[in-house]
């Protein structure tokens, strides 16, 4: 939800809804992209031993990340936090699907 004159992000202020949905958008993807890895490196021996369950609550974690740093966006409870996870899995999966692979090419 938008709240005129009180929504901004780093001082920029944000009156349509879209405007939030992008910001919310980069900045999550932004955590994917630094802070997983991070945290995949950090917890491989636990993975192993959940056999990957623990990916599962990291990706869980990021998300409520994002949604303490955004108070538009609204994430009450384990189980809708749970269900967001999977739906960003989704689309991650359905768009790594249609991008082109890179090829290393040796010399």
């Amino acid at each position: 939800m938008v709240i005129p004159g009180e929504s901004s992000f780093l001082g920029f202020p944000l009156t349509q809804r879209w405007q939030v949905i992008v910001i919310v958008g980069l900045i999550l993807g932004l955590l994917f992209f630094f802070l997983k890895p991070l945290l995949d490196i950090i917890t491989f021996p636990l993975k192993i031993l959940t056999f990957g369950l623990l990916g599962l609550i990291i990706s869980m974690i990021i998300i409520k990340i994002t949604d303490f740093l955004f108070k538009e966006l609204i994430i009450s409870g384990v189980v809708p936090l749970f269900w967001t996870t999977l739906i960003v899995w989704g689309v991650n999966l359905i768009i790594s699907f249609f991008l082109p692979k890179r090829r290393v090419v040796k010399q």
